[in-house]
């Protein structure tokens, strides 16, 4: 399984079911390190852990220093967003995030702006107009430290693409992670030369998904768990192409050797590559995952793109 290498984009590993806690209850302890040595041994070889607060993203980046493979990103949430008001000085909390992100830029750990963006499905956590204002500001981020952005975008593409279209010249390059849209939202995402689309569980929940995702060119996306959400789930029209399968057991019941039922996890970023090869029709799955490696790269480790790479990829085109 491990002959092909794969980047899972998004990993929310300072949520509590990683640390054994869900819903308030303690069942397991913490085992964020048996979580990662099975994504290791699936082909993963890097992680991003995905901050959406300021208190968040400084949690992101401690556990990001704890393995070589990890980084993560600083930002805020669309639902967070005001965090930045009730925190009593907006400008203040904006300082922060930009002071940590500059610590870990240095400490070769942050590599995006985010997680932030538009979510109008939770309008009852933080008002559109919030949203919008510090979704804008957050470009300011992204400016001023030259790195990509990581964004979130639900039931919002007008008013999110208006914004993007308003910052293009702002930030290098991004990606619409955990994307549930319609085609045109897709082809919307699409006109911007520098946008990525990150695909997961939610993304290959029903056949329309999967019909919106067959046609997202190989070379504008990536692929993520969203860990411990989007896991593709039996019900998931996506799950009849996964191949690959990991035991699992009920919280209650606990083994670190074993997957907890319904928690996703890093490893699982192999389905949602066999999922996507399916649904497309691909047979070479390894040289679709050559080219999903090359575009995470391409945004996120830019100083690690080699020459040899290029050269495969633009000998082989995926259709």
């Amino acid at each position: 399984m491990a002959a092909i290498r794969m980047i899972d984009i998004a990993v929310n590993f300072t949520d509590g079911m990683f640390k054994g806690i869900y819903n308030g209850k303690q069942y397991h302890v913490s085992d964020i390190q048996a979580v990662l040595s099975r994504a290791w041994s699936a082909g993963v070889d890097r992680i991003i852990v995905t901050g959406g607060s300021l208190e968040e993203s400084k949690e992101a980046l401690a556990i990001a220093e704890t393995d070589g493979r990890l980084f993560c990103t600083v930002g805020v949430h669309p639902t967070r967003c005001k965090e930045f008001e009730e925190s009593g000085d907006p400008e203040r909390y904006f300082q922060g995030l930009l002071s940590l992100a500059k610590e870990g830029i240095e400490k070769g750990k942050v590599v995006a702006i985010g997680e932030c963006g538009l979510d109008y499905d939770r309008l009852h956590f933080c008002p559109a107009d919030i949203q919008k204002k510090y979704f804008e500001k957050q470009f300011e981020l992204a400016y001023a430290t030259k790195l990509p952005m990581f964004l979130h975008m639900r039931a919002a593409a007008d008013d999110f693409c208006d914004i993007l279209d308003r910052n293009k010249s702002r930030f290098s390059a991004g990606v619409t992670h955990s994307f549930t849209g319609s085609a045109e939202d897709r082809d919307k995402l699409l006109s911007f030369s520098n946008m990525y689309i990150g695909v997961n569980g939610c993304s290959l929940k029903t056949s329309e998904n999967l019909e919106v995702v067959e046609s997202i060119p190989a070379e504008r996306m990536m692929i993520e768990t969203d860990s411990p959400y989007c896991e593709i789930k039996n019900t998931h029209a996506g799950i009849k192409m996964v191949k690959s399968m990991w035991s699992s057991k009920k919280k209650e019941r606990y083994d670190p050797e074993s997957l907890v039922k319904g928690r996703n996890e890093p490893c699982l970023v192999r389905q949602v590559l066999e999922a996507v090869a399916g649904c497309r029709q691909t047979a070479d799955i390894a040289q679709l995952s050559k080219i999903l490696y090359h575009n995470t790269c391409r945004v996120f480790f830019p100083h690690d793109l080699d020459s040899a790479a290029d050269a495969i990829l633009a000998g082989k085109e995926m259709q």
